[in-house]
């Protein structure tokens, strides 16, 4: 198997909000969650530390998760294992809390955060030299930019170790309008772009609404990316990029990754009644397909799966039971025509020349 870099996983909103042992094994949590029914997908997740280095996963993109929007506290309500907070201050202490689990890990070996170009390239050549005993690599994101309180703390996080945020989840946040809403990004909005350009944070426009993204486009010339997208015109959704947008994101060498989340990979799924036997992993490559022929070359496709975000196999594609299944892609992309070339760039290229470049020196 390739490496594989992973540009989106949600693995301290595993531990922290799901109480998830993730040094346990896939079949063994599994076990342990036998008979919970607080959340979807309990019994059935995919990810853990050890099925990652099964997976050959050198550095992955891991977030930190916590919404506090203007409606967060009425729209959402408070169930066991939201991730709404009712103000930006408690919203920052989780993120801060998901911060500190990253660094105990990282304290006993575990983990290795990845800050500058100069760190990823150390960290892959150790890793290539001896992938048994490194640790993983993690480059920080924040899905949602609620626990940056005001657009001036973006040097604060930046300090902390934050490398990219994206301004929006789901519903409204306080700087821009998420999936299954609309709006423009608002006036804190454009100032925390304009922040994210003195300090180098990258921008992942994932989640944005359609004109929160063109108001994005109009207002930041930095690195950016998708993390964790798929295409519209394949499978209808405001979660989905449009062609417009895929053509944009192209233009400024951004690199988009696949997220494997069932219902972005199959026109018309209902949530908690279509069940994963309609689609397979063959359906990503048609999203990849159609990135490659706007942009004449497979550079800017790569992989972020998403897996555990929130949901389980009930909800990922029939021939994917764990996360390092996501290697079967390999061959369905040479059997669709991709050279070795683009498949390394797909698991792990791309990702590296993106963050290569993105990452400050």
């Amino acid at each position: 198997m390739r490496p594989m870099i992973d540009a989106h996983l949600d693995l301290a909103l595993n531990a922290l909000n799901y109480n998830r042992d993730l040094f346990l094994s896939v079949p063994k949590l599994r076990e342990v969650e036998k008979g919970f029914t607080d959340i979807k997908g309990r019994g059935q997740g995919t990810v853990t530390f050890p099925e990652l280095k099964r997976c050959r996963v050198p550095v992955c993109v891991a977030t930190l998760l916590a919404r506090s929007g203007p409606d967060a506290a009425t729209r959402w309500g408070f169930k066991r294992g939201d991730i709404d907070y009712a103000t930006q201050h408690i919203a920052y202490s989780h993120a801060f809390g998901s911060l500190g689990y990253y660094r105990l890990l990282e304290a006993q070996g575990h983990l290795k955060f990845i800050h500058t170009r100069s760190e990823l390239t150390a960290h892959w050549k150790a890793w290539e030299a001896d992938p048994n005993n490194t640790p993983l690599g993690i480059i920080l994101s924040m899905e949602g930019a609620d626990p940056i309180v005001t657009p001036e703390q973006v040097a604060h996080w930046f300090g902390l170790g934050l490398r990219a945020v994206g301004p929006a989840h789901y519903g409204l946040g306080q700087y821009a309008f998420g999936t299954a809403t609309d709006g423009p990004m608002t006036p804190a909005g454009v100032k925390l772009l304009k922040e994210f350009m003195k300090v180098g944070m990258i921008l992942d426009v994932t989640h944005l609404s359609d004109q929160s993204f063109w108001t994005a486009m109009d207002v930041y010339d930095g690195p950016m990316l998708a993390s964790h997208h798929n295409l519209r015109a394949l499978v209808p959704g405001d979660r989905q990029l449009t062609d417009e947008q895929v053509k944009e994101l192209i233009k400024r060498n951004a690199v988009i990754g696949s997220a494997f989340d069932a219902w972005m990979m199959y026109p018309g799924w209902v949530r908690g009644e279509t069940q994963p036997a309609v689609v397979g992993l063959e359906a990503i490559v048609d999203h990849m397909d159609r990135i490659c022929q706007f942009a004449g070359n497979a550079r800017h496709i790569a992989l972020g799966t998403d897996l555990d975000g929130g949901f389980g196999t009930e909800q990922t594609p029939r021939d994917l039971d764990t996360i390092t299944d996501v290697h079967k892609l390999e061959d369905i992309l040479a059997r669709r025509g991709y050279s070795s070339a683009d498949i390394d760039g797909i698991f792990y290229g791309n990702w590296l020349r993106f963050f290569g470049s993105a990452l400050p020196a």
